[in-house]
């Protein structure tokens, strides 16, 4: 059956009727090469509908239609999304959704090149019956300019016609321009190509001016999101003077017509739409409230993730959670870096996934909403907090904090919000949920905090891939380095951050920063302390800057500076210096290995520095010792290390037991100690051979510690551990093969560890 072209569809399609759906015939497919944005291939088709023929761009996400078939030479089509535009003069179709109808046939009609297409190509076209067989597209043209005329064939040379100049408009009056109105398109048709387009969309999101500096100098920048009734969403940024223009008039929530704007690829660093374009507003761009709200434009776009599949993402990857809140800790200021404050504030938020998670508020955020949370849970209300554009951190586990294009929804009303409620109120409050965050464990310390000693950095390779390690270790400070223990650092302010980048003396007693170039008569000083750290197990060179350095030193860079080079008085900085020494801390470190000209050196930074908490750090050495013991005593482990559980009872005396007893004895291990133990033979001689020497040092350590007090009867238990001898009461663990005896040791035991802690 014999397939009819849309009549007129050319026409139709220049016109701007962008809902016809046409069939049409491709006479014509070409790979143009790839474009220069993201190195991707295009396809231009010409299409025809049996009068009139046009060329068309092929998007990008429709080349396998090409590359794989089931589009080619001949093939009848049915454009499904398109759009016309004008690019360099003359009428492009950008092709966004097609169907192939037939995959092959005859050339249809006579079609001739459309008046308003491309003149490049205004050459005689395939007519019926003579269609060249279909090619591979991409494949090379074979061009027959230098090759000599087969023989008997006569070949009249062509006349080239003389010269004429282009015409000239000058003094023709002057162009009328295209002063109509554009037409609205969908976000997801936006393309490069497109000469005059329109937008209309409702702002989901407004961040805040930004400032910042580089090569060409100081600059602000600010952006916005745009959602549209098609469910498109795409970013606007705007720069500098288009800043003062556009701020103050852009509202979130409300409807606007955006035109003339210059799209650009999305920097996905700074951008988490999936989008791959960019709208950069310029000085003739146009920006107009809709005064007559649009139902049809939703007011956000949601797209939730359960808690649990928080814990597998990204760090740094920006989703979208709903969960109910169900404790919300005060706000807090906090110094950044630049040396602004700013306040932070944590919540937990669980769902019906099993998981729970930390989410941190920054900045505004902790006094608008979280104030609001803060009332409603202290009231015993938990309400469904909503989070959108929330961001992934990893540090010490897995959570979730705002930046400037988040957006929280208390209670709201979406159907997943309904559910949670619904949930929540019945049975899901006294459900346990499992904490993906760091969480305070009453022993000390956090749940995903990884404890190292010095040691075990070498040990274990740490630092040496592609990522940091961050460890904490409990170290006391050995050595200060005092030649260079602090620079000069730049004071100006660069936006809403302090340079901080390291200054030179000029000869007129000013201070110069090669960054801002700009001289100054008073500069900073801030830390930059070499430390020598030691625990029980060896010791390392740490790199200390102004946070952590104030935090070890107890006082300002700038007032040991004066001491040592502007007053001269080395004896009282000697002094601070040995005050600082042999003072125990609990540092957090950075470790990275780096090169430095072709030598690989381990670089150790600390990024945090708390004072030892020994109550709760006794807790955590106790709740260490209580699971090595569990596993000594019963070869099972606790499930968590808070909860110590009484021991079982074990009728079989462990492997490290019947050594004690074989090697004391000087006997040979025999039937009749397998008979006893209900052990192979094979196993008790294994246990004789190989004996347990002593406990792991940090069992040790803490046992032995100054802030222990053992109770009357440990320090027997404690000598029968370290092998010093066989005093009564390891007599009965070694020796005894009765189970009573040993149950009521093991019992022992654990009251004489769980007392140690005062």
């Amino acid at each position: 059956m014999p397939v009819t072209l849309t009549p007129n569809a050319i026409a139709a399609i220049n016109t701007g009727d962008v809902n016809l759906k046409p069939l049409l015939q491709v006479l014509d497919i070409r790979l143009i090469g790839k474009t220069q944005e993201r190195g991707q291939e295009r396809y231009r088709l010409l299409i025809s509908d049996g009068v009139s023929a046009q060329h068309a761009m092929l998007a990008v996400q429709l080349n396998d239609r090409v590359k794989s078939g089931q589009v080619e030479k001949g093939s009848i089509v049915q454009l499904i999304d398109y759009i016309c535009s004008d690019v360099k003069g003359r009428r492009l179709t950008i092709v966004l959704n097609m169907e192939t109808i037939v995959p092959q046939s005859e050339t249809i009609g006579n079609p001739t090149m459309s008046a308003e297409s491309d003149t490049e190509f205004q050459k005689p076209l395939p007519g019926p019956g003579n269609m060249h067989p279909p090619s591979r597209v991409g494949s090379v043209e074979q061009h027959s300019t230098n090759k000599a005329p087969p023989r008997g064939v006569n070949i009249t040379p062509s006349v080239q016609p003389a010269y004429q100049p282009p015409p000239s408009y000058r003094n023709h009056g002057p162009i009328m321009k295209n002063e109509a109105p554009a037409r609205i398109i969908p976000i997801a048709a936006l393309n490069p190509y497109q000469g005059r387009w329109a937008i209309k969309a409702r702002v989901t999101a407004k961040g805040d001016i930004r400032r910042y500096n580089n090569a060409k100098g100081d600059g602000k920048v600010f952006s916005f999101d745009l959602l549209d009734s098609d469910g498109g969403e795409i970013r606007i940024t705007c720069f500098n003077a288009v800043v003062d223009r556009f701020y103050d008039v852009i509202e979130v929530g409300k409807v606007y017509l955006i035109s003339k704007g210059s799209l650009k690829p999305a920097q996905k660093n700074f951008n988490h739409l999936k989008n791959e374009w960019e709208i950069f507003l310029e000085s003739a761009s146009t920006v107009e409230l809709c005064p007559d709200e649009d139902g049809s434009i939703p007011r956000q776009q949601f797209s939730f993730r359960p808690i649990g599949d928080v814990e597998k993402a990204e760090n740094n990857a920006i989703l979208d959670i709903i969960g109910v809140v169900t404790s919300v800790n005060p706000s807090v200021p906090i110094l950044r870096k630049n040396g602004m404050e700013t306040y932070r504030r944590t919540l937990n938020l669980k769902d019906d996934s099993g998981k729970a998670v930390e989410v941190t508020l920054w900045g505004d955020f902790c006094n608008r909403d979280g104030r609001e949370l803060e009332e409603m849970v202290g009231s015993a209300f938990y309400p469904v907090l909503a989070i959108k554009a929330g961001k992934v951190s990893d540090f010490s586990g897995k959570s979730v904090g705002t930046i400037s294009s988040t957006q929280l929804f208390i209670n709201p009303d979406f159907p997943e919000a309904q559910k949670l409620r619904n949930w929540f109120d019945h049975g899901g409050k006294d459900t346990a949920s499992s904490s993906i965050s760091r969480d305070n464990m009453p022993g000390g310390g956090s749940r995903n905090e990884i404890r190292k000693v010095v040691s075990q950095i070498k040990e274990e390779g740490l630092g040496r891939s592609d990522k940091p390690d961050w460890v904490t270790v409990k170290a006391t400070i050995a050595f200060i380095k005092t030649d260079s223990f602090c620079y000069t650092a730049c004071p100006l302010m660069i936006g809403d951050k302090q340079c901080n980048k390291k200054v030179t003396r000029t000869g007129t007693n000013m201070w110069l920063c090669d960054r801002c170039n700009q001289e100054f008569e008073e500069c900073d000083y801030r830390y930059l302390l070499q430390v020598q750290i030691q625990d029980h197990t060896g010791m390392a060179w740490v790199t200390a800057f102004q946070e952590s350095g104030e935090e070890i030193m107890g006082c300002p860079a700038k007032q040991l500076y004066t001491l040592k080079h502007v007053l001269q008085n080395d004896e009282e900085f000697a002094v601070i210096v040995r005050n600082r020494l042999f003072h125990q801390y609990m540092l957090k470190l950075k470790i990275k290995e780096e090169t430095y000209a072709e030598e690989h050196r381990l670089k150790m930074t600390v990024v945090k520095v708390d004072t030892v908490n020994y109550t709760s750090e006794s807790r955590y050495l106790l709740n260490l010792l209580v699971g090595s013991l569990q596993v000594l005593l019963t070869g099972s482990k606790l499930e968590t290390p808070t909860t110590a559980p009484m021991m079982t009872v074990r009728t079989t005396p462990p492997d490290a037991m019947l050594s004690k007893k074989f090697l004391r004895e000087g006997e040979i291990p025999g039937p009749a100690a397998s008979a006893i133990s209900g052990m192979t033979i094979e196993a008790v001689r294994a246990a004789a051979e190989s004996p347990v020497k002593a406990l792991p040092n940090l069992i040790l350590e803490a046992l032995t510690s100054s802030l222990c007090v053992l109770p009357p009867g440990a320090d027997m238990a404690l000598d029968g551990f370290r092998g010093n001898g066989l005093k009564k009461v390891d007599e009965r663990v070694w020796l005894s093969g009765v189970t009573n005896d040993i149950v009521e040791v093991q019992a022992m035991i654990l009251r004489v560890l769980r007392s140690l802690v005062l």
